[in-house]
């Protein structure tokens, strides 16, 4: 299973390379006006990439937040049923545990 995960990624790098190779043609990206930068057509998709996966990792932190501040929550309380002591039978009923099923 190693091998064909290394298999895998090397094939992923060479269509990358290749990719990078058949655009690397320089283009021009026009900014404000009067400006003009010239770069390869492959630096811009790779600065748009990176870009749009920074944008989504900030919309993504105030889940991971929220999710972080409900699970301390539910710990606590959680720790703090535990630490309750079990309430007292009820007279006439069979223990909690004990024959659960009829069996």
């Amino acid at each position: 299973m190693q091998a064909f995960v290394w298999i895998l990624r090397f094939i992923i790098v060479l269509v990358l390379v290749w990719f990078a190779v058949k655009n690397s043609q320089q283009i021009d990206v026009n900014g404000l006006p009067g400006q003009v930068w010239q770069a390869p057509l492959v630096f811009i998709l790779l600065v748009a990439f990176v870009g749009g996966m920074v944008i989504g990792l900030l919309a993504w932190i105030p889940t991971v937040v929220r999710q972080r501040r409900e699970i301390g929550r539910l710990r606590r309380a959680a720790a703090q049923l535990a630490a309750m002591p079990a309430p007292p039978p009820i007279p006439g009923t069979k223990p909690s545990g004990a024959d659960i099923h009829g069996i």
